[in-house]
């Protein structure tokens, strides 16, 4: 009877130390870690995408969440770093308990999240360029990739703008994000008979870009492609226009930014053509456009949301859409909801390709243009390219192997 009465006090005692949740308290959130570069070059992006990550959250909660249970977003400031993402995602996971991570905004951070979620078993949908991602090396069923990827963005801006016997040259960023670009361009330049002169690369983050631009203008070609994104993008533009190199050749750029347009001017982007996932202009024909740009609009003062930004808007919100699907946060059963999921988010119809979960969707093809002061209405849509796999690389060029 003693060694009874022990045994039980001593279960007792374990009992007292294991948090339960009281009767009547709320249920337990889900949480969706968000590590973004919120200091450093790609600052202005980031602080956009926590804005619409931010308002699919509150749309998730509005309409009552996953039976009560609501949404919480966990932001953290990658600071561009791979090592520093790589630990904010541990974080986020081992302390904080986040159910799911979306985020990164470069090609390097969001390879070194994604090594982190596969070690952990918890899903990630990444939102920024990168082709590697995809790639059987780099992928795993936790892996998804809401962003365009640089193979279908240079496939579309690169059928737009090259054509036969015309000369391309790039200049480059030398990390994986400018690498995949200039890659995807050759291969377009292959296809439609262009002919690349010349590449040159520069440090991300650079300032003067003075000594790469006599050799750019040595190769005499007809279009010079800025392989690089965020501030790089703009002062490397800049710089080019000043040399006087825009009366010779056409300016292009795989990834048209909104918040860089908006920083760097009509003047520095003038006529510059690039790709795009998202423009709000399309709201005139996009029913989904519209709607978030309405919302966007009543949440942030009369504003409108950024193409990087909407990407954050659409991760978290096909992730919440899978959960409802699912029933539950339990992950393996809102990986299976997310694969089978098509989804409007923002733009029309996406999905997730079963080999490699990169998100199926359209590209626009944008050129920047003058706009009265204040003006929102800063590009036209010169052409879109549909939602479609021919855009991108098959599963076996991945490394995939076909499904049993």
């Amino acid at each position: 009877m003693i060694k009874f009465a022990l045994l039980a006090s001593a279960a007792c005692l374990a009992c007292a130390t294991v948090p339960s949740r009281a009767a009547g308290a709320p249920p337990t959130p889900i949480r969706i870690g968000l590590p973004v570069p919120l200091t450093g070059p790609y600052g202005a992006e980031a602080q956009d995408q926590v804005r619409n990550a931010t308002l699919a959250i509150q749309e998730f909660n509005d309409a009552g969440g996953l039976a009560g249970r609501k949404a919480e977003l966990l932001v953290r400031d990658d600071r561009l770093n791979p090592a520093e993402a790589a630990t904010r995602a541990l974080e986020l996971i081992d302390k904080d308990h986040a159910d799911f991570i979306v985020g990164s905004l470069s090609a390097a951070t969001q390879l070194a999240v994604n090594n982190v979620i596969r070690q952990r078993r918890v899903p990630y949908i990444s939102i920024s360029q990168s082709d590697a991602i995809n790639e059987a090396a780099d992928f795993s069923r936790y892996t998804f990739h809401e962003s365009l990827n640089p193979h279908m963005t240079t496939q579309a801006v690169g059928r737009y703008a090259f054509r036969k016997g015309m000369r391309i040259a790039f200049l480059t960023a030398d990390y994986a994000y400018g690498q995949e670009m200039t890659r995807g361009f050759t291969r377009v330049a292959k296809e439609v008979g262009a002919q690349v002169v010349g590449e040159i690369r520069h440090p991300l983050g650079a300032t003067d870009y003075s000594p790469f631009l006599p050799r750019l203008m040595a190769m005499h070609p007809d279009v010079l492609v800025f392989n690089n994104f965020g501030r790089d993008n703009q002062i490397s533009i800049k710089q080019a226009a000043e040399f006087g190199m825009k009366s010779n050749m056409r300016f292009v750029t795989p990834v048209l930014t909104y918040t860089s347009r908006v920083a760097a001017g009509a003047r520095v982007y003038d006529g510059v053509i690039g790709g795009s996932s998202y423009y709000w202009g399309i709201e005139a024909t996009t029913p989904a456009a519209r709607a978030l740009n309405d919302r966007y609009r009543k949440a942030y003062g009369g504003a409108v949301p950024s193409d990087y930004g909407t990407m954050a808007y659409s991760a978290v919100k096909s992730l919440l859409l899978a959960v409802k699907a699912a029933g539950s946060s339990d992950a393996e059963k809102v990986i299976d909801a997310l694969v089978a999921l098509r989804y409007d988010t923002y733009k029309g119809i996406q999905s997730y390709r079963a080999c490699d979960h990169q998100s199926v969707q359209s590209v626009l093809v944008l050129q920047s243009k003058a706009a009265p002061s204040g003006s929102p209405d800063l590009f036209s849509v010169l052409h879109v390219a549909p939602a479609s796999t021919s855009a991108l690389r098959s599963c076996a060029e991945l490394g995939h192997k076909p499904a049993p």
